[in-house]
């Protein structure tokens, strides 16, 4: 297929069907593209996403065959923390290095909003710790795109230079997404069939996995959001994300029992930090089929397999790495992330379907890299304006939320209030 080649969005959602290897039968789509300002096709992966989560949530429910999503309302929900308010007040998105910058040869973009990410940027543009933006420009002025990037990666931050489509499809990386599935979903050995709860552990951090897990929690799923003392989080973005679950803090250096416990309990785990963090703690795929046979893994990383499987990376930097950036800018919203998100949730619950037909333990596999080729691959239409949303949102208990997408059976998902950061007990 051609990059300018539309999809039907009926084609789309059954292709996803058949990637899980689920027949969940029609979905309602209203609405059409263009609805926000960027030549991809980003309604189309929004209603698609979260088309077929929902479409999955119906059948995990009795209720195959009734689900229904808005295009509007999905891409609005992809900006959702754009439209989050605490109070009257927006949340902090970016820190004040973070963004990109003029190289000798292009441009470039460093992720900096951990502290540490941001001090690795420094020390390898040979900058001191307080280097302000100005400083930070001039440093990658007089360096290659590809230079910075390597460098801060060396160092252990977060960096892309900007490359176009036909140089990411012959990288290394870029022909490893393009060879495998936007998401896969395999057996593993586990129990016979049977029944199935709904209780998730969330190991995330940073939109795309913490999306996923909003979207089981309001559907019912009893999530826990699993936080480590000292573990980087941008603050705002935790809350946003954390609406319908509960919290627990467990330092998995000394406390990893409590984790094990919780994994026993559990009929999902979905795993986002950087690949090979977790297996060093005692919960690799295996440990995790060990201690809960049966259970669905969702695992989410930045490039998926290849040679940059265990690198550093965010939504904004898969976006420079994979030609979006130099096609088009970047995109209006943090496509990638919301709907690796949502394709997680689907993921989750597909196995879960799979699981109570089948038997057995399940895993699947997503990243933000092939998410963007399957963006790439949905084709192009003319930009259009920013959408109306003040019809989607809600303000309750002190927050203002875009309110969540899809129906089943003409029923809309629920809400409930985020919890604090680690404010219950590491127990179901």
């Amino acid at each position: 297929m051609t990059a300018d080649a539309p999809r039907g969005l009926a084609d789309v959602i059954r292709g996803l069907q058949g990637l899980a290897g689920v027949d969940l039968g029609h979905v309602q789509v209203t609405g059409q593209e263009p609805v926000l300002p960027s030549p991809f096709r980003i309604g189309t992966a929004a209603a698609a996403s979260v088309g077929v989560a929902t479409a999955a949530m119906a059948a995990l429910r009795g209720e195959h065959g009734q689900a229904a999503v808005d295009m509007r309302h999905a891409a609005v929900a992809f900006r959702s923390e754009r439209h989050f308010r605490i109070g009257d007040d927006p949340i902090p998105l970016w820190a004040p290095i973070s963004g990109d910058y003029s190289a000798a040869d292009g441009r470039v973009r460093i992720h900096a909003n951990f502290d540490h990410h941001r001090d690795a940027a420094l020390a390898a543009l040979g900058l001191p710790p307080d280097a302000t933006r100005e400083e930070v420009g001039e440093a990658c002025e007089r360096r290659t795109g590809r230079e910075v990037e390597e460098a801060i990666i060396a160092a252990g931050g977060c960096a892309a230079a900007m490359r176009g489509r036909a140089e990411w499809a012959g990288h290394p990386q870029g022909q490893a997404v393009a060879a495998r599935p936007l998401l896969t979903l395999d057996r593993l050995q586990g129990p016979p069939p049977g029944e199935t709860g709904l209780r998730v552990v969330d190991l995330t951090r940073v939109i795309a996995g913490p999306v996923a897990s909003r979207f089981l929690a309001s559907h019912g799923g009893d999530v826990m959001h699993v936080c480590g003392p000292g573990v980087p989080e941008v603050p705002g973005l935790v809350l946003e994300t954390a609406a319908g679950k509960r919290s627990c803090l467990i330092d998995l250096r000394t406390e990893a029992d409590l984790l094990r416990d919780l994994i026993r309990g559990a009929d999902v785990v979905i795993r986002g930090y950087r690949p090979g963090a977790l297996d060093r703690l005692g919960f690799a795929l295996s440990d995790l089929v060990r201690l809960r046979p049966g259970v669905v893994v969702v695992d989410i990383s930045a490039y998926g397999p290849g040679p940059w499987h265990g690198r550093r990376g965010f939504d904004s930097l898969v976006q420079m790495a994979t030609g979006i950036v130099a096609e088009s800018g970047p995109l209006p919203c943090q496509a990638l992330d919301h709907a690796t998100g949502y394709l997680a949730a689907f993921a989750a619950v597909a196995g879960l379907l799979r699981r109570r037909r089948e038997g057995g333990s399940w895993h699947a596999v997503l990243s933000l890299a092939a998410t963007a080729h399957w963006l790439d691959d949905l084709g192009r239409t003319p930009p259009g304006d920013e959408p109306p949303v003040d019809d989607l949102l809600e303000t309750r208990d002190g927050y203002t939320f875009v309110r969540p997408p899809g129906l089943i059976a003409g029923r809309p998902p629920t809400w409930s209030p985020p919890p604090h950061p680690g404010e219950h007990a590491p127990a179901w």
